[in-house]
């Protein structure tokens, strides 16, 4: 009769084999490591899709600058060229230059210099709307940050009756679409009756204003309808005021702070990145407003509304003036390029530290 011999037994009497076959166990299947040739094959793919990406997103702005060095006449006859034709800079200077400031020879002989390169002469002043913009768009952006972060805090930190409803109630707005509230916007800041002495302009133009024109164009006109809040910047700074730990403001609370003491010295100090991308966000925004500053600020023009200028066809010709308003364009682009050129890795750090998922 065979005996029967149990895998200890078999495991001592030939330890080699059985190592043999332990190693051979943990072998990786042949399907597995042909894994390795698809991440290999994947890596030159997902670069070769990115650059595709990055070569679409950054050719409008070289197109705008090759319309910008260009003549504005050869544009038209020559659509195919990738390079500039008949090359030139002095697109850049006749909308950097102030025409006002000008003797009358020297406007005659710069008047017929546009002419030569095709562009339009008409008064164009750059830097009475960059000055606008800048002035509104910080404004707008010192005011939106500083009421969100009192809001957020306020719906995250306080506990009151319907807290969550209303901020349910509030994000709803998210989904209300602005230009609904456009005429609403402009009947209520053509009423407001406060005096703004030098801010104060007269608003003609608009066929319901009659004597009266409140705050239209007006600083604090087109500032009202965004300084406060809005739901995407309460959103955004709730969430990491969330995730801020209760035991630091316990800490505060045991020191005999409040709650304004808490929001300033532990709160803001704490969500200073978030509130730096938050902020870079609302200027670049503000910075690209287009139809509120147009309807509410015709006579306060910031530069998204004068490049319009250049959209007026040249006396004697059928072609806008192409060359400056692309060059006024990337004029106008150049600081948020540059913003978000030397800011940019900043504002992912601080998205990724925020920890909104």
């Amino acid at each position: 009769m065979r005996e029967k011999v149990t895998w200890h037994e078999q495991r001592r009497r030939s330890p080699v084999d059985a190592d043999v076959t332990d190693v051979e166990s943990t072998k990786t299947p042949a399907r597995r490591r042909s894994g390795g040739g698809r991440a290999r094959l994947g890596r030159p793919l997902a670069w070769g899709v990115l650059i595709i990406i990055m070569i679409a997103s950054l050719f409008p702005v070289y197109w705008a600058l090759r319309t910008a060095l260009s003549n504005n006449t050869a544009i038209i006859q020559d659509t195919d060229n990738l390079l500039p034709p008949e090359f030139t800079t002095f697109n850049f200077e006749r909308v950097l230059t102030d025409q006002s400031s000008l003797s009358p020879e020297e406007r005659v002989e710069f008047r017929a210099d546009v002419a030569a390169v095709g562009g339009n002469d008409t008064d164009f002043n750059i830097w009475d709307p960059i000055k606008n913009s800048v002035i509104t768009a910080t404004l707008i952006t010192v005011g939106q940050v500083f009421f969100c972060a009192m809001s957020a805090y306020a719906f995250a930190r306080l506990k009151f009756k319907g807290r969550e409803a209303v901020f349910t109630v509030f994000l709803s707005a998210l989904m209300v679409p602005p230009i609904f509230a456009l005429i609403p916007n402009l009947l209520l800041i053509r009423d407001m009756e406060i005096d703004l002495g030098i801010f104060a302009i007269d608003m003609g133009w608009l066929p319901f204003a009659d004597e009266k024109s409140g705050w239209t164009s007006t600083y604090p006109g087109l500032v009202a309808p965004y300084i406060l809040m809005t739901p995407f910047a309460i959103f955004f700074l709730r969430q990491f005021f969330i995730g801020i730990s209760k035991e630091v403001e316990e800490a505060a609370v045991l020191d005999g702070a409040g709650h304004t003491r808490r929001f300033f010295q532990v709160i803001l100090p704490m969500a200073a990145a978030p509130i730096f991308t938050l902020a870079l966000i609302t200027y670049v925004n503000s910075w690209n407003e287009f139809l509120w500053p147009f309807t509410a600020g015709k006579n306060l023009e910031v530069i998204t509304v004068a490049l319009n200028d250049f959209r007026a066809q040249t006396p004697g010709t059928t072609r806008p003036d192409w060359s400056g308003l692309m060059t006024a364009t990337f004029i106008a682009g150049a600081p948020i390029l540059a913003l978000f050129a030397v800011l940019g890795r900043k504002v992912v750090d601080s998205i990724q530290f925020s920890g909104i998922k």
